[in-house]
């Protein structure tokens, strides 16, 4: 299913924002090359997010954004590790954007008592699994609030090996409602995924009624 920008997806999920050590990020945060001589830093995330709508239906995505990278004269985020649930949000992420999308999948429980439990597999082995619980008021929450917010991946061709000479930038936009969260129980297989259960996020929330719109990337110099 070919399903070219832009896109609009519409979900809920959790949302991991913290200060990722240098050392940490080179050793065990799957940077591709081009990725290690452009890394900077400062702030990066975690997402895990249950799309209910998309182009290509419905598929939930866990993702790694270490930090800003500076490719050339542009400062910018990039996913460095990123698993989705079918193969058509995998072709298109990568064919669209170069987002270098993996399969796997995904169990959302049914929250109880304020709690749900989310864990991720592949071809069969779990590497991922975390409880979550929401607290607080809800209060809004926007890409307006970053601005200059953007990603950068090089491209893909065929979908499979990324092309090192070809950059795409995209400038995503979402907003939604949010909770305050408390991640608990939290495991990962530093094999398929950066082991963040020694890390303490500055923030962590839960992300309700989320939109967010990915429009047609546009080519930039490394």
């Amino acid at each position: 299913m070919n399903a070219p920008p832009p896109w609009t997806l519409t979900g809920y999920g959790l949302i991991l924002v913290a200060h990722f050590p240098e050392a940490f990020v080179r050793r065990h945060g799957f940077l591709q090359p081009y990725q290690q001589v452009a890394y900077r830093g400062w702030l990066g995330t975690v997402m895990l997010v249950n799309y209910q709508t998309s182009n290509v239906g419905p598929y939930a995505e866990l993702l790694f954004i270490p930090g800003l990278f500076r490719f050339g004269n542009t400062t910018s985020f990039s996913i460095a590790k990123i698993y989705v649930s079918t193969e058509e949000s995998v072709v298109n992420g990568r064919l669209n954007w170069g987002i270098p999308k993996e399969r796997a999948d995904f169990a959302f429980s049914e929250p109880a008592r304020g709690y749900q439990q989310i864990s991720v597999s592949r071809r069969g082995q779990p590497f991922l699994s975390v409880q979550a619980k929401t607290w607080g008021p809800r209060f809004p929450i926007s890409t307006a609030f970053v601005p200059g917010f953007r990603v950068v991946q090089a491209s893909f061709f065929e979908a499979s090996e990324p092309a090192v000479s070809g950059l795409l930038l995209t400038k995503p936009t979402a907003s939604g409602s949010a909770r305050l969260a408390s991640l608990t129980n939290v495991t990962i297989d530093s094999t398929f995924f950066p082991d963040l259960s020694a890390i303490k996020p500055i923030i962590a929330l839960s992300v309700e009624n989320f939109s967010m719109q990915f429009p047609h990337p546009r080519q930039i110099r490394g």
